[in-house]
């Protein structure tokens, strides 16, 4: 109502003033996935300055809530996780999960047949939320779903100016739950850095504009021969980056785990070093900054096998090429989800060692 009569706010602005108000026992809540029409409109109109009692997102499910859709003992963490890299913990995606089959098998009905959930689902969102041409929003989310960048690097790759526009743009997707922008921050001043990644936050627009937008065809025409998430093309380095999400999107726990204060931590996001002339680059998957002069340096992994020993000579080289004041003490933190060897269970070198699998 509200795009299609230019009208329609000042109206319902002068029927609270006027008659609704007055009615102690009426709630008007406005509610729709359509985030930056609400904030642009709404909630950063000076109209309605003073008559906004509570703002709400609705973010995806914790991961201790998403057993509860399969309700299934038989069903391994393992298996939960692998369906999660594709669906993200999203109720609605969630609720057509059947557990009777398995996980390559409901992939298969959601994703790779006609008329699955989640084949034409990509179109749908972008045509109700953005209301209006989609190109830009598009290609900003195919830019990031290799990986995280920065604003330069995507106004680069789409070749469209580092303008107001384009940080609207970032910012729209951002309030709708797709994008995260990951800020950086000086590690002897914790003051935040003027640059930082954006991240492709929701697991199931990656998956589809890697594996279904280009095999859309055929899925259509019901030629497409889907045999099991592992046989996909690049599938392990869309896992880890998949399950890098579901572990920043669930970052309580992992604090939790490592019996850290909240009110103790000074910043925590991934983190990424840029090379120059007096530095390597590095890249952490998920740094923790405290007030104890602490730097927990997490390592994100997920496989199929045991992690072995190589992961410690992978985050330790990271940790030398971090550049941080002498003050400040390293605590390497290994974050899994399908077990670790003997070897690196038994090696001392990790502070913790966190079974995600645990918080399900």
């Amino acid at each position: 109502m509200g795009s299609k009569d230019t009208l329609f706010l000042s109206k319902i602005k002068m029927a609270w003033d006027n008659y609704f108000s007055q009615n102690t026992q009426l709630m008007f809540i406005i509610c729709g996935s359509a985030s930056s029409w609400i904030e642009k409109n709404i909630l950063s109109s000076t109209g309605f300055v003073g008559r906004i009692s509570h703002n709400m997102t609705l973010e995806e499910l914790p991961i201790t809530s998403v057993s509860k859709f399969w309700n299934n003992p038989n069903i391994s963490k393992y298996e939960i996780l692998k369906l999660l890299s594709v669906t993200g913990s999203i109720p609605k995606y969630l609720e057509e999960i059947n557990p009777k089959i398995s996980t390559e098998e409901n992939i298969k009905r959601l994703c790779f047949v006609p008329g699955g959930l989640l084949v034409n689902e990509f179109e749908h969102i972008f045509s109700d939320l953005f209301m209006h041409d989609t190109r830009i929003y598009r290609s900003i989310v195919e830019v990031l779903a290799s990986g995280p960048k920065t604003m330069s690097d995507i106004s680069q790759i789409i070749g469209f100016s580092r303008s107001g526009k384009l940080s609207n743009y970032l910012k729209e997707l951002e309030l709708s739950g797709f994008l995260s922008y990951d800020y950086g921050w000086n590690l002897k001043t914790t003051k935040e850095s003027k640059i930082g990644l954006y991240r492709l936050k929701d697991n199931y627009l990656r998956f589809y504009l890697k594996y279904i937008a280009t095999s859309l065809n055929k899925i259509k025409k019901e030629s497409y021969l889907f045999q099991s998430l592992s046989a996909l093309p690049g599938w392990n380095s869309i896992l880890a980056l998949q399950f890098e999400n579901l572990v920043i999107s669930n970052r309580l726990y992992v604090k939790n785990a490592l019996g850290l204060n909240h009110n103790d931590i000074l910043c925590d996001n991934p983190y990424v070093q840029r090379s120059t002339q007096n530095q390597e680059g590095c890249q952490i998957d998920y740094l923790i900054q405290d007030r104890f002069s602490s730097l927990y340096v997490c390592e994100i992994k997920f496989s199929k096998n045991l992690i072995g020993t190589e992961v410690i000579d992978q985050i330790q080289n990271k940790i030398i090429k971090l550049k941080a004041p002498k003050h400040l003490s390293f605590r390497p933190v290994l974050i899994h989800a399908n077990g670790i060897t003997d070897e690196v269970k038994f090696s001392q070198y990790f502070f913790r060692i966190i079974d995600f699998t645990d918080f399900i």
